[in-house]
């Protein structure tokens, strides 16, 4: 573990902003008291804390960059192209806040995302070449973002990950269900068939596209300014995110599905990340503070 210390603070880094993976705003999760939206061992918990998550990342970028009202967002109001990393951190905290937090403390982390989101509002041009106004908590717009994470983190935990999701596929959905509220989301999807056909209803809307705003955000995520260090092993997970994205999405982006000595660089890759980080701090927060929990009620008991 000596030798691979180095990369393991670099990686902690990346995701989190702090070379031991617990800036002030993890340790603050182990702080908290009552329970969490989510138990130990349910099925949020355990696909948010896998490895998997590094592929699903990079993968929800791209699905949500196919819709011109968050790419215009995105390309308007956050700093992606010079910082994507601390973008892809302040991403990071909101998910794992409402994972393994408190639900106080997932509320108040949805809250200051709506906040900052209050400003994102213009206009994109429309496939007609009129201006279409957006915002960033547009229905519409909210959905789509909820939907293409829900389907990623689905996707790559069904394609990578070595243990069934607890209650299968469609608890994931059920449970995640509760981010797309906090978030504003009307009706999120409750089951896996809910999922596609939302996604499939935005595809026949026409809206979905291709222009040079996403191409540049694919050159971003395929590209990121990423530690030296951990850089060779990136080309794997953006293999495995492309893998796991459907046909006519790789389609639009214009990418090849990869082969199988690629996959098999990404399930290694996966793998080492694993071994080497251990436990989440943020999941290992959430479970010391249930643990707790558990024996303050056993004592009153």
């Amino acid at each position: 573990m000596t030798a691979a210390r180095p990369f393991r603070s670099r990686l902690f880094e990346v995701l989190s902003g702090d070379p031991s993976g617990e800036p002030a705003w993890v340790r603050r999760l182990g702080e908290g008291s009552g329970p969490g939206f989510f138990p130990v061992g349910s099925a949020a918990w355990e696909v948010h804390r896998d490895a998997t998550t590094l592929v699903a990342g990079p993968r929800a970028l791209l699905m949500q960059a196919l819709h011109p009202g968050p790419m215009a967002g995105v390309h308007e109001f956050s700093r992606y192209r010079e910082d994507p990393i601390g973008r892809l951190q302040g991403t990071i905290r909101w998910i794992t806040t409402v994972t393994y937090g408190t639900t106080e403390q997932a509320r108040a982390a949805s809250r200051m995302v709506q906040h900052l989101h209050e400003r994102v509002r213009g206009s994109y041009e429309g496939a007609d070449g009129a201006r279409v106004a957006y915002a960033a908590d547009d229905a519409d717009l909210a959905s789509w973002v909820h939907i293409a994470f829900m389907d990623s983190f689905l996707r790559a935990y069904q394609r990578y990950g070595r243990t069934p999701i607890p209650g299968g596929p469609d608890a994931y959905v059920a449970q995640w269900a509760v981010a797309g509220e906090l978030m504003g989301v009307d009706d999120p999807p409750r089951d896996v068939r809910q999922l596609e056909r939302r996604i499939d209803a935005f595809r026949a809307s026409g809206v979905l596209r291709v222009d040079d705003r996403v191409r540049e955000a694919l050159e971003v995520i395929r590209r990121p300014p990423l530690p030296a260090l951990i850089r060779p092993a990136y080309p794997a997970i953006v293999a495995g995110s492309v893998a796991t994205l459907p046909d006519w999405a790789r389609g639009m982006l214009g990418l090849r599905r990869p082969g199988p000595a690629s996959e098999a660089a990404t399930r290694l890759v996966l793998r080492g990340s694993a071994n080497l980080l251990g436990e989440a701090p943020t999941a290992r927060q959430g479970r010391l503070r249930n643990e707790a929990g558990g024996r303050e009620a056993s004592d009153r008991d």
